[in-house]
C-alpha cells in the first residue's frame, strides 16, 4: 500500500507540489478521525490533550516526513525519494548512537559505509541532471524519522509510552496546515481528489495503522525487513503503471543501499536467534 505513491501522483492531472501534499495529508487526517476511534476507543482525541512533549514531537516528525516525501516526488524520480527514505534504518542508529549512547555494531558501520557510497553515486549524476533538489528534499524523511525513533525510543525508557497512532494524525493536521497557504489556488480536478483521497486513505492512513500493530506482533528486523519492499515495490509500479524507468546510477546506487540494509539485517537477526 504504501509503494503505490510514485505511480498514483504520476497520473495526476492538474494537482501540482504543495497542493498534492496538502489534499494527501487533509484526506489522511480525515480517515484517522474514523479509524482512530475504531482503535483507541471514543476518548482517543481528548486524551491527546495530556500527551507528553515527546508525542508532540513525534506528530511533528511525521508532518515532516507526510510533507517532505509528496514534494520530493514533484520534484525527481519515484527511485530517488525511495531509495533515499530506505536509509531510516542507518540514519536512526546514527542518530540514537549521538544522543541516546546506543551502541553500533561493525556490521551496521559496515553498511552505513556502503549504503553512503551508493547515495554518493546517486547523488554524483544529480547534480548535473537537475533533480538534487528533490532528492535532498526526500532526505527530510529518513532524518525525520531517524529523529521520531529516537525521541519515542528515549520516552519509553524513561516509562512514558508514546502512541504513535494518533502522533500520525497530529502530523497529519499539521502537514495539511503547513501547507495550505501554498497550495491555493487549488487546481486539482474531480480525477485528482480522487487519486488524493486514496492517497490519503488506502497508500497512507490505513498502512501507518496496521504498520504499527504489526509492530506490537513483528521483530524489529521483520519490519525493516519488509519495509524495504516499499522501496523494490514503488520503483516497479512506478515503472509498469507510470513508464518511469529507473536510470544505471539509480539501480547502482540504489542496489548497494538495498543490499547494505538486507545483509545488514539478515546478520542482525541471525545473530539474535542464535544468542536466544
Amino acid at each position: 500500500m504504501w509503494s503505490t505513491a510514485g505511480v498514483v501522483s504520476r497520473h495526476l492531472e492538474s494537482a501540482r507540489s504543495f497542493e498534492v501534499t496538502f489534499w494527501r495529508a487533509l484526506f489522511t487526517a480525515v480517515s484517522l478521525v474514523l479509524i482512530l476511534p475504531l482503535l483507541r476507543g471514543r476518548r482517543v482525541f481528548a486524551d491527546m490533550r495530556h500527551a507528553g512533549i515527546a508525542f508532540w514531537v513525534s506528530g511533528v516528525c511525521w508532518s515532516v516526513m507526510f510533507t517532505a516525501f509528496m514534494l520530493a516526488l514533484t520534484l525527481t524520480s519515484v527511485a530517488n525519494v525511495l531509495v533515499t527514505m530506505a536509509l531510516g534504518p542507518l540514519f536512526t542508529a546514527l542518530v540514537a548512537r549521538i544522543f541516546i549512547g546506543h551502541r553500533i555494531p561493525l556490521r551496521t558501520w559496515i553498511a552505513i559505509a556502503a549504503a553512503g557510497l551508493g547515495i554518493a553515486i546517486m547523488y554524483g549524476t544529480q547534480v548535473s541532471g537537475g533533480q538534487m533538489l528533490g532528492t535532498l528534499v526526500a532526505l527530510c524523511v529518513p532524518v525525520a524519522s531517524a529523529t521520531n525513533w529516537t525521541i519515542t525510543q528515549n520516552a519509553h525508557a524513561k516509562g512514558h509510552d508514546v502512541d504513535l497512532v494518533p502522533a500520525v494524525f497530529v502530523g497529519a493536521v499539521i502537514s495539511s496546515l503547513a501547507t495550505l497557504p501554498a497550495a491555493y489556488p487549488f487546481q486539482a480536478t474531480a480525477h485528482d481528489l480522487g487519486l488524493l483521497a486514496y492517497l490519503g486513505a488506502g497508500q497512507l492512513a490505513i498502512p501507518c495503522v496496521l504498520s504499527v500493530l504489526c509492530a506490537k506482533v513483528l521483530k524489529a528486523p521483520e519490519i525493516s525487513l519488509l519495509a524495504l519492499l516499499e522501496v523494490i515495490f514503488g520503483i516497479l509500479l512506478a515503472w509498469v503503471g507510470a513508464g518511469e524507468a529507473p536510470g544505471p546510477s539509480v539501480l547502482t546506487g540504489g542496489s548497494l543501499v538495498i543490499g547494505a540494509l538486507l545483509v545488514n539485517e539478515l546478520l542482525g537477526w541471525n545473530k539474535r536467534r542464535s544468542e536466544s
